[in-house]
C-alpha cells in the first residue's frame, strides 16, 4: 500500500488540502497552492478536514497563502480544522489570525481565574 501524499486542489471555490504534511513536503504544497489561489479571483474556503497531520509547518502554510490571498484582496476561511491543528494555532497565538479558526480564549478564562485564587 502507497503512503498517502499530500495533496491541495481547488474545486469552484473550495481549496482542499489532504494528506500528510510535513518539513519535506511542504514546500511544494505551498507553491501548488499558491498557484491555485492566483487562478481563481473568487473568496476561497480552505478546507482542512482531510489533512491528516497537525504541524507547525502547516500554520506557517496556512499563513503564506493568507498573505498572498489578501494581497490580492481575496479571503480566504478555514473549515475542518482539527483540535490538534487548533490548540497548536491557540499555543502559537495565530488562532485569531487564521479565519475559521476555532478560538480558545474561552478555555483560557477559567485557567486565570484559578490563578487568582
Amino acid at each position: 500500500m502507497t503512503p498517502a501524499q499530500a495533496s491541495v486542489n481547488l474545486n469552484g471555490n473550495t481549496l482542499t488540502v489532504s494528506g500528510p504534511i510535513d518539513p519535506l513536503t511542504v514546500v511544494a504544497l505551498r507553491k501548488e497552492g499558491e498557484a491555485l489561489i492566483l487562478s481563481s479571483k473568487a473568496d476561497l474556503v480552505v478546507d482542512l478536514a482531510d489533512m491528516s497531520t497537525a504541524h507547525s509547518v502547516v500554520l506557517s502554510l496556512l499563513l503564506c497563502w493568507q498573505r498572498l490571498a489578501r494581497g490580492r484582496s481575496q479571503a480566504l476561511n478555514f473549515t475542518g480544522v482539527s483540535q490538534r491543528l487548533g490548540s497548536l494555532a491557540a499555543l502559537s497565538g495565530l488562532d485569531e489570525q487564521l479565519p475559521g479558526f476555532p478560538s480558545q480564549a474561552p478555555l483560557q478564562a477559567p485557567r486565570e481565574n484559578q490563578h487568582q485564587s
